[in-house]
């Protein structure tokens, strides 16, 4: 059976989010990271980088949520997650890239600088960056979504599943005020039957 280790409301939602959608069995690897669990040697030995969500298929050991999540769609591609054209396949590349670097870049900035590292290590000079950055590339986005239901073609893909947990990230941060599709596009995503929990679920069924 596969298994999965992480805990939500980490990037392992979004795998969670492709197991669901694709009805697989799996089973669900608790790691604290509070605790320090991610830095263990158990753990280390399946991922190095000491980051979740990590996926076990059988000898395989994929990292990278985006990774798993296309891992997931081409392994099962009776779902049609994967465009079938080479063109589409390059759309869908390009906005997982862009989702994972020019947004969840600076999102993942703001966490550090506001609760993650240790008070004396923040900069709040760069959390005001890091939203206006991130507003910069939300706009661009909400520019590609005008007349859209999905980023890539006119089926849902990986791409979709990826931007959903990204954008409800930079939807916590309030981040999301003055981009209606994309308010729009992240409800319907989250409508969606086999939708994980949002984040701020996640975080309030931890109880912090």
């Amino acid at each position: 059976m596969l298994k999965l280790y992480g805990t939500p409301p980490t990037r392992a939602l979004r795998v969670i989010w492709l197991l669901n959608e694709l009805g697989l069995e799996y089973e669900m690897v608790p790691v604290d990271l509070l605790r320090g669990e991610q830095r263990e040697r158990d753990f280390l030995a399946l991922n190095p980088a000491a980051k979740v969500p990590v996926l076990v298929d059988g000898d395989r050991v994929i990292t990278e949520s985006a990774a798993i999540q296309l891992y997931l769609a081409e392994k099962n591609p009776q779902a049609g997650y994967i465009p079938e054209t080479v063109e589409d396949r390059a759309q869908m590349y390009r906005w997982i890239f862009f989702l994972v670097t020019e947004i969840e870049q600076p999102l993942w900035r703001i966490a550090r600088h506001t609760f993650i590292y240790p008070e004396n290590q923040r900069i709040p000079q760069d959390v005001e960056l890091a939203r206006q950055e991130c507003m910069d590339m939300l706009a661009v986005l909400e520019r590609h979504m005008e007349e859209r239901e999905f980023l890539v073609g006119d089926r849902i893909s990986v791409a979709d599943f990826n931007a959903a947990y990204t954008l409800d990230w930079a939807d916590e941060e309030k981040l999301l005020e003055n981009t209606p599709r994309l308010s729009g596009y992240l409800k319907a995503m989250y409508d969606r039957p086999a939708a994980p929990p949002t984040i701020a679920q996640a975080f309030a069924a931890t109880g912090n």
